[in-house]
């Protein structure tokens, strides 16, 4: 995000229950899932910020709308909408492209901005396979501040979903966390980058102490295993989100950017990504198979390159939707991810345009998984 634009948020919300108190009250144990888990709806909050665009904000609800009659094929798609009229407008384009609104919910819930990667709860599962809406503090990236309205986005989205909110604290201070600053295999592993959660740079938690932070995602997320890499990628104004970087794509199994110019500037950065992952193992023992991702060529508006990446992947129910930027490197990308998810559609969606906000299908997509049992 360019110095002018709001910040995208996750907040605090009144009530809920406090990580470290989870046992006492019975909800021990919360699991975040894997991407790939079965879920309930997918959550996303209708574009209505144009300074995130600046001039390229008419084709971005096009670009949404086209994400959400990929992702109705196989789930509920929940959409914040900031009132009645943008509900109405947002309906009305919906319907132009032949999606069936029975599949999705407008919740007129009021956003300062559309990242609801980071402004909306993380789900996890309870004991009883319910899931469980962790609530994390969001400082603005420790860069924006312009996230009032954001800031209650995790808390309201919980009530909204039914869902148990479960605030995560350490030692009475809220903990501050992305969602874009994570992946999980679901079994205990997460990926992360000391850029972004332990750097004193943009600082997320300041004096909380590496062991601390991994406590507090062991607490609320079910993390045996953290997986440190270094940093993330050009352009990144999260200062390493680990979503334009690493994922996982099935346990014991991650996908990783691999920039081949040694010129350009991610070049470096990320072999030593690969480097610390040469030998790791996950929480289960595994040694992780690191599998080559491309990086597009670089883009640049206005002279400021932005974060795009193919790692921005959203995996939904039977399908996986790929950003794409009429890169010849697309089609090697998608030829890499066909391959890493052979029971799933590879759809790809043009995001030329979403990137100029800083984020693509990631950033603005979050899964709520589906019940168990």
């Amino acid at each position: 995000m360019s110095e002018n634009r709001p910040a995208r948020a996750g907040g605090p919300g009144p009530g809920g229950v406090r990580a470290r108190d989870r046992e006492a009250a019975g909800t021990c144990a919360t699991v975040m899932p894997a991407e790939w888990a079965p879920h309930r709806a997918t959550w996303i909050a209708w574009p209505h910020h144009a300074p995130d665009w600046p001039g390229r904000f008419a084709p971005i609800p096009w670009c949404f709308g086209e994400i959400v009659r990929a992702l109705s094929r196989g789930e509920r798609v929940s959409i914040l909408v900031n009132d009645a009229v943008a509900q109405k407008r947002a309906g009305r384009l919906l319907t132009r492209l032949a999606i069936d609104l029975d599949r999705v919910d407008f919740h007129r819930i009021v956003t300062d901005r559309s990242w609801i990667r980071d402004t909306g709860p993380i789900f996890a599962r309870g004991t009883d396979g319910a899931p469980v809406a962790t609530l994390w503090r969001f400082n603005g990236w420790a860069k924006y501040a312009n996230h009032r309205r954001d800031a209650k986005v995790g808390a309201a989205i919980a009530q909204a979903a039914g869902t148990c909110p479960l605030l995560v604290e350490v030692e009475g201070r809220r903990v501050v966390l992305e969602g874009g600053a994570i992946d999980v295999d679901g079994e205990g592993t997460l990926l992360a980058t000391e850029e972004c959660l332990l750097s004193d740079v943009q600082a997320r938690n300041p004096g909380l102490s590496r062991s601390e932070l991994e406590s507090a995602l062991a607490n609320a997320l079910g993390v045996r295993q953290v997986v440190w890499l270094g940093r993330g990628i050009e352009g990144d104004d999260t200062h390493g989100h680990i979503d334009d970087v690493c994922r996982f794509v099935r346990p014991g199994v991650v996908t990783l950017c691999a920039e081949n110019d040694p010129h350009d500037a991610n070049y470096r950065l990320l072999a030593e990504n690969r480097e610390r992952l040469e030998g790791t193992r996950d929480a289960a023992g595994r040694k992780l198979e690191v599998v080559a991702l491309p990086m597009p060529s670089p883009l640049v508006f206005d002279g400021v390159r932005v974060p795009a990446s193919y790692a921005n992947f959203y995996i939904a129910n039977g399908r996986v939707l790929v950003p794409v930027f009429n890169d010849p490197r697309d089609r090697i990308a998608l030829g890499v991810l066909t391959d890493l998810f052979p029971d799933r559609e590879i759809t790809p969606i043009y995001c030329g345009d979403l990137i100029w906000g800083l984020g693509t299908i990631h950033c603005m997509t979050q899964q709520e998984p589906a019940p168990l049992g």
